[in-house]
């Protein structure tokens, strides 16, 4: 796209220079209307983009006949330029809608895989100082589309370096990394995840969901994580509505 737009600015270019000069070539002296360059100037720019004032008319053969030129190049430029203009803002709005957008985000907070606990706990991040004020970003690909437009999405596989690297994973401070059911064992897909992001965010601190919280591969991963017990996460729900992390972050006031 950027070519287009190169090729279209390079050719209303090339028009303003040369049909301008060739018309202010046959005009000058003959028609009244054509006095400074700046007229002829003036006349190109009402006749590429067809405005047409009639203030300045061509009366030569030869000064209608670069007038033709002139009409048909400024309706090819600027129409284009018009459909590459909307083109370009669409495609920036679907890159957000759709996840393809990359995240300049820094100090956030990152949601790897949405289920229904990513869920609640978008619901609830309002009720923690530390995490309410920062932009969150949604890294899955469970859905197709942003499921929240105050929220980054990432379409994406979190095992997947390139995806992490699209929510700018080393720039976040929280990362929380939520089982995913559909694979035959969710707790070995998950702590490769947690593996990756130890890799590229050392400093981050990382919850992860676990189905067992007691595998014996957690202790290849570090004692800097966070282990968050399906069955936990799902009590807290049953019992306040919500996921409750007050234990790791003072809640705010209600």
């Amino acid at each position: 796209m950027v070519r287009q737009f190169k090729f279209i600015g390079l050719l209303l270019l090339f028009s303003m220079l040369s049909t301008t000069w060739i018309f202010w070539s046959f005009e000058h002296g003959l028609n009244p209307r054509v006095q400074t360059f700046s007229d002829a100037l003036w006349w190109w720019f009402v006749s590429s983009t067809t405005v047409g004032y009639g203030d300045v008319a061509p009366m030569t053969g030869e000064g209608r006949m670069v007038g033709v030129v002139t009409i048909i190049i400024g309706i090819y430029g600027y129409t284009n330029f018009i459909a590459l203009t909307a083109e370009s803002l669409h495609g920036m709005t679907n890159q957000k809608r759709l996840g393809t957008a990359p995240v300049k985000a820094t100090g956030h907070v990152v949601i790897c895989e949405y289920t229904a606990f990513a869920d609640e706990l978008i619901h609830g991040l309002a009720r923690y100082t530390e995490l309410s004020r920062r932009e969150v970003v949604i890294l899955t690909d469970l859905v197709q589309v942003r499921p929240y437009p105050q929220h980054h999405f990432v379409r994406g596989v979190p095992l997947s370096p390139a995806a992490l690297e699209q929510a700018n994973l080393p720039a976040a401070d929280f990362v929380f990394v939520f089982a995913n059911a559909r694979f035959q064992d969710p707790d070995l897909k998950s702590l490769h995840v947690v593996a990756r992001i130890q890799k590229l965010n050392p400093t981050a601190q990382i919850f992860v969901e676990m189905i067992d919280p007691h595998s014996p591969l957690l202790v290849h991963l570090g004692t800097s994580l966070t282990v968050l017990p399906s069955r936990d996460l799902l009590e807290s729900i049953l019992k306040n509505q919500t996921i409750d992390l007050s234990a790791f972050f003072p809640a705010g006031p209600a």
